[in-house]
C-alpha cells in the first residue's frame, strides 16, 4: 500500500486575511496590513503583533466549555472546508476520521479575563470555565463539533506544534488507524505569551526584521489553519518530513544548528531527493539574534546560497503553535498556479547584512518561481531544541 499522503483541502485565517484566496493575495504581495501596534498586552509598553480582526463564528451554546477565541479561530478555518470534512465523514465513517491539531495557548486569553475578574471582584464570572485553558480543548472541540469518534489529540510542542500535527497524522494514516485526518492548529494573542517573551527580552521594538544586522526580536501573531489529509490523490502531496531534538537549551537553539541540519537532511532523505531539487525554503526566521544566526548557518550548510528562501513572519508575526501548519499552507499555495501565479513569498527586511550569518538567497518582491518548480520545504524550530522540516510537492 502506498505511503504517499496528500493535502486535500485547506482552510485558513491569520493576519494576512480570511480564506485561501485573500491570504494568498496578501502573502505574495508582501502585505503587512495585519501587523498592528497594541498597548494592552504587555505591561508598560506597546508591541507590534499580527492580529486577526475578522468577526469570528460563534461556538454553539451547548459547547460552552469550548467557547474560546482560540476555538473560534479554529472554527473559522474549518468553515472554509466544511463540505470537504462532511464528505470525508460520509465516505469513511466518523470512526475513521481523526483530529490532530497543534496549539500552545489554547484558551488562555479567555482564562486571563476570568482571572482578572476574580482578582478585582473576589470570584470568577459566571461564564468562566477552567476548561478554557486545557491544552486538549481544540481537538476535543473539533471532534465533538463534527461528532467524530476516531483518534483525537492535541500536540503542544511550542513553535512546532501544528507542523508536528501533520507528521503525526501521516503516521496515523500509514498505520491504518485513520483514512483521513483533520490537521492544523490555532494560537491566540494573549498576555501570558507576550509577557513571557518580554521577560526573555525577545520582543521586537518594531515590525520584525529577520536575518538583518539590526534585528532585535520577534512579533507574536495569531491565526488558525485546517487541512484534510488522506491517501486520495490531490494537487499537493507530503513528500518528506524530518524531525529532530537537540535539547541544547530550554529557550536557546544550538548555535551550530546541528538539530536543524538533521531535520532538513532527514526530510530530504525521506523524500529521496537532493537539496538542489528544493526550489523554495520557508525559513523559521523569527528575527531573534540566536535563532536567525543558527538557522542561517544550518541552511548554508545544507543548501549553500542556492535555494530561494524567505521568512514570512514580518507579515503574520510568529503564530507559535499555529505557525508550522500556516507556513505549510503557504507552500501549498505557492505550488499552485491558481494561488501563486508563479510568485514566491517575499523576504521583508532592511537588507542590512549581518556578516556573522552566511549569505542566503532571499526572495525579493516580484521574484518568480523557476519553471518546473515542484518541491518546497519549510522549517519550524521550537524551545527545547524541537525541530521539524516538511517538504511538499506537486501531486
Amino acid at each position: 500500500m502506498s505511503n504517499v499522503t496528500y493535502i486535500n483541502a485547506l482552510g485558513i485565517v491569520n493576519p494576512l486575511g480570511v480564506g485561501k484566496k485573500q491570504v494568498a493575495q496578501n502573502l505574495f504581495a508582501g502585505s503587512q496590513a495585519g501587523m498592528v501596534e497594541r498597548d494592552d498586552l504587555v505591561l508598560d509598553r506597546s508591541v507590534w503583533v499580527g492580529a486577526v480582526h475578522a468577526t469570528l463564528p460563534e461556538i454553539p451554546s451547548s459547547m460552552h466549555k469550548h467557547n474560546t477565541r482560540n476555538n473560534r479561530l479554529m472554527l473559522m478555518a474549518l468553515h472554509e472546508i466544511e463540505d470537504d470534512i462532511l464528505a470525508a465523514i460520509e465516505r469513511f465513517g466518523s470512526d475513521r476520521v481523526g483530529v490532530i491539531l497543534g496549539s500552545s495557548t489554547s484558551g488562555i486569553s479567555d482564562a486571563e479575563t476570568g482571572i482578572t475578574f476574580k482578582v478585582e471582584n473576589g470570584n470568577f464570572p459566571d461564564e468562566y470555565d477552567y476548561a478554557y485553558q486545557e491544552i486538549d480543548s481544540i481537538s476535543d472541540f473539533v471532534s465533538n463539533y463534527y461528532k467524530l469518534t476516531g483518534p483525537a489529540m492535541t500536540i503542544s510542542t511550542a513553535c512546532t506544534s501544528s507542523a508536528k500535527s501533520l507528521a503525526s497524522a501521516k503516521r496515523f494514516i500509514n498505520a491504518g488507524l485513520c483514512d483521513a485526518v483533520i490537521v492544523g492548529g490555532a494560537d491566540t494573542l494573549c498576555g501570558l505569551t507576550l509577557n513571557g517573551f518580554q521577560s526573555l527580552n525577545s520582543l521586537s521594538s518594531e515590525i520584525c526584521n529577520p536575518f538583518s544586522l539590526n534585528r532585535d526580536g520577534i512579533n507574536i501573531g495569531e491565526g488558525a489553519v485546517a487541512f484534510i489529509i488522506s491517501k486520495d490523490e490531490g494537487a499537493v502531496c507530503i513528500r518528506g518530513i524530518g524531525e529532530s531534538s537537540d535539547a541544547h537549551h530550554f529557550s536557546a537553539p544550538d548555535p551550530t544548528g546541528s538539530g536543524a541540519i538533521k531535520a532538513m537532511e532527514s526530510a530530504l532523505c525521506y523524500a529521496d531527493i537532493s537539496s538542489k531539487q528544493i526550489s523554495y525554503l520557508n525559513l523559521h526566521g523569527t528575527a531573534t539574534l540566536l535563532n536567525d544566526a543558527m538557522e542561517g548557518r544550518a541552511v548554508s550548510q545544507v543548501f549553500g546560497r542556492e535555494v530561494c528562501c524567505s521568512s514570512t513572519k514580518p507579515m503574520t508575526g510568529h503564530m507559535l503553535g499555529a505557525a508550522g501548519a500556516s507556513e505549510i499552507a503557504f507552500l501549498w499555495m505557492a505550488l499552485q498556479e491558481d494561488y501563486a501565479q508563479r510568485q514566491l513569498p517575499p523576504h521583508l527586511w532592511d537588507e542590512e547584512i549581518d556578516k556573522d550569518i552566511p549569505e542566503l538567497g532571499f526572495v525579493k518582491a516580484g521574484d518568480k518561481q523557476d519553471a518546473g518548480s515542484e518541491l518546497m520545504m519549510t522549517n519550524s524550530f521550537a524551545f527545547g531544541g524541537n525541530n521539524i522540516s516538511v517538504i511538499l510537492g506537486k501531486g
